[in-house]
């Protein structure tokens, strides 16, 4: 029985477009044409599989490193890494800072790391490895005996405290005015803004910080 349709040659006959000199030697037609369009029957070429199979390893590598294994930082990740470093760099080069850049400091991960290195070294002997307090105040509990501002906060550690006998001397000098700063942007990132509160101003806690 014979197809209806022209395009569709009988199952074990010849290809209708056989013996063709329009088609490259060694190539090979499948058996089949649909509306006038043909389909060639070839292996693809070595290189272009090697080179799939490679995409496709790549593919899975790439995505074990940087989103299941988290071996390596995303594109995303080092591009933030390096605003906050670039943003670091501008903090360093102030002559000044004040409450607002102190709190801006404290959510750049680059000054972060610097204060922390620097509390570990000279604070956290007395207000505790994770500002818990001990023989100095707690730094983390939100209330402050000098002033709860940031700038308070900053001239506590850049001058001392106000009362001499208090016991917490003046850093300034040793530390410098950078990494003052940074490890004040350091306690303050273990801090919430809208619950600090100067401890003279909490009549039901303690007045002692």
């Amino acid at each position: 029985m014979k197809s209806d349709s022209p395009d569709k040659p009988e199952p074990g006959s010849p290809h209708p477009h056989a013996g063709r000199d329009d088609i490259p030697p060694g190539a090979v037609l499948r058996e089949h044409v649909y509306d006038g369009i043909e389909e060639y029957d070839q292996r693809l070429p070595n290189w272009w599989l090697w080179t799939l199979y490679i995409t496709i390893i790549f593919s899975f590598g790439y995505w074990f490193l940087f989103f299941t294994s988290r071996a390596l930082p995303t594109d995303s990740e080092r591009v933030a890494a390096e605003i906050q470093r670039i943003e670091a760099l501008r903090f360093e080069q102030m002559g000044t800072v004040d409450a607002e850049t102190l709190w801006q400091m404290s959510r750049n991960d680059t000054i972060l790391a610097q204060g922390a290195r620097v509390y570990s070294v000279n604070c956290a002997v007395c207000h505790g490895a994770n500002l818990e307090g001990g023989i100095g105040q707690a730094l983390n509990d939100g209330e402050w005996r000098w002033g709860h501002d940031p700038m308070d906060i900053h001239s506590v550690v850049d001058l001392g405290s106000p009362d001499p006998m208090a016991g917490m001397q003046a850093w300034g000098r040793q530390l410098g005015p950078r990494q003052v700063a940074a490890v004040v942007a350091y306690v303050l990132s273990h801090n919430d803004p809208g619950n600090m509160f100067t401890a003279a101003d909490s009549p039901g806690r303690a007045s002692e910080r």
